[in-house]
This record gives C-alpha cells, structure tokens and sequence, in this order.
C-alpha cells in the first residue's frame, strides 16, 4: 500500500480521493518500480513516469504515462539489445466496498471492470503487466540497417568480411556459371 510519492510501488491508497469529489485529482512520480514479466520477458531497466488519479462519479480514473526498457535479442544478428517502451495507460477503476458504510458493491453488472482492493487501494500492476506485454515488440532490431547473419556460416556479417569456399556445383548447373556479373 502507499500514498507517498515515488516509493517503488504501483499501488496507492485511494480513501481521501473516493471521498472527494468529482473531478479532484492527485499526481504520484513512479521511479524504480519492478514488476515481474514472467519467464520469457524481462526489464532491462525499472518503470519511470507520472501517474494522475482523476475521481469520477463512478469511481477513479487512473491516467499512467510510462517508460521502461525490454531485455531483448536483435532477431537479426542474435545480440543482447535494450528495446524501449512507452506506455499511456487510461483505465476505470470502481470501489469494490462503499466507502460510508463498508459493505460491498454489486460487481455483477459488469464483471470485467476493473475494481479497487477492500482497503480502497488501486493497484495498477496487473495493467501495467499487460501492457507491457503487449508493448514487446516481435522481431526487434538492435538498428533498422542491421545486416543480420551469415547464411552460409552464422557469423555476425557487421563482424567484418569473410571468405567461404565455393561448393562443388552440380554438373547438371554448371552451366549457370556463366550467368554472374563481371568482376569490377
């Protein structure tokens, strides 16, 4: 839980905003926030940005803009890479107690919202988590000219010229030869 700015957390206590009114706001710094991404993605450094906490008559309007950075390989030449991600997160947020008498609120009415803890925090993790995801981009490169690998040897072809031995041709193709450019 928490309510102080900048404490690594995306978690924060939302009992004062509930109880204002509409249109009050509060902004929170997030810097050095971890989250765990599963096995196969990981950060390749913390989650910094500015989080805006809007009430609303329903509940909390969470407004998060967000920068990390992905562990990734270049899916050209196979280095380790750090892929940037931004993130501009918009999500509603209702109570899932009322907050004058503690008893809970129907949720059935629409299942799929997302919903305040009992103890009236917003956790945005899970949102965060899925953007993230989302954000990863699927074939990264570490620079849009990135000549990739060899195809004959595997080699990093950025690593410098290399020579490879002609194959013997096949007799039935031989006559194929003829149809290179000319040298110079």
């Amino acid at each position: 839980m928490s309510d102080r700015p900048g404490d690594g957390s995306l978690t924060w206590n939302v009992t004062g905003l509930l109880a204002d009114g509409a249109g009050a706001d509060r902004t929170y710094p997030v810097a050095g926030v971890l989250v765990d991404l599963g096995e196969d993605v990981h950060l390749a450094q913390p989650i910094h940005g500015l989080v805006r906490l809007v009430r609303e008559n329903r509940g909390i309007l969470a407004h998060a803009n967000l920068s990390t950075a992905l562990k990734m390989q270049c899916s050209r030449c196979v280095k380790d890479i750090s892929v940037p991600i931004r993130l501009d997160l918009h999500e509603e947020f209702l109570p899932s107690l009322d907050l004058s008498t503690g008893k809970p609120l129907p949720a059935d009415d629409e299942p799929d919202v997302l919903r305040l803890t009992d103890h009236h925090e917003l956790e945005l993790e899970a949102t965060v988590r899925e953007a993230i995801w989302l954000a990863e981009p699927i074939a990264p490169v570490c620079r849009p000219d990135c000549p990739g690998l060899c195809m004959v040897c595997g080699e990093r072809v950025e690593a410098g010229d290399h020579e490879h031995p002609d194959a013997d041709i096949d007799p039935r193709l031989a006559a194929l030869l003829g149809f290179r450019e000319a040298d110079g």
